[in-house]
């Protein structure tokens, strides 16, 4: 079942990773938190993690000796980036149909589920 949950993530990762660099990058800068413009515009942070969930979504697959490490940094990826949708929410950015308060509010309670499913199928 780990394994199965394990390559399921992988391959959302690599393919969010993909939407990131191509077809949704407008949609992915409404959760890009404001603070970050003073480092890099928007679109290269869309970009930047863009990139990092392809490495990371790949290396799920390529990497099994490493997994539980590669686990362990995905998790603090998905806790890394959570302030953006926090930002999406409280500013009230539409993007991915997220365009009430309520499916803005109700989409913060799935990052936990990410980062736990991130951590529990790394593990043996």
């Amino acid at each position: 079942m780990r394994t199965i949950a394990r390559w399921a993530l992988a391959g959302a990762m690599v393919f969010a990773g993909i939407s990131h660099l191509f077809w949704a990058r407008k949609e992915f800068q409404a959760q890009v938190p404001d603070f970050t413009t003073k480092v890099m515009d928007k679109d290269a942070v869309v970009v930047a993690s863009g990139v990092v969930e392809v490495m990371l979504g790949a290396s799920l697959v390529a990497l099994p000796r490493s997994r539980r490490t590669i686990g362990t940094i995905l998790s603090a990826f998905f806790i890394a980036v959570f302030p953006g949708n926090i930002e999406q929410y409280t500013k009230k950015r539409d993007g991915f149909g997220l365009d009430t308060d309520r499916k803005r509010l109700v989409r913060l309670f799935f990052q936990p589920v990410l980062v736990a499913w991130a951590f529990w199928s790394t593990r043996r």
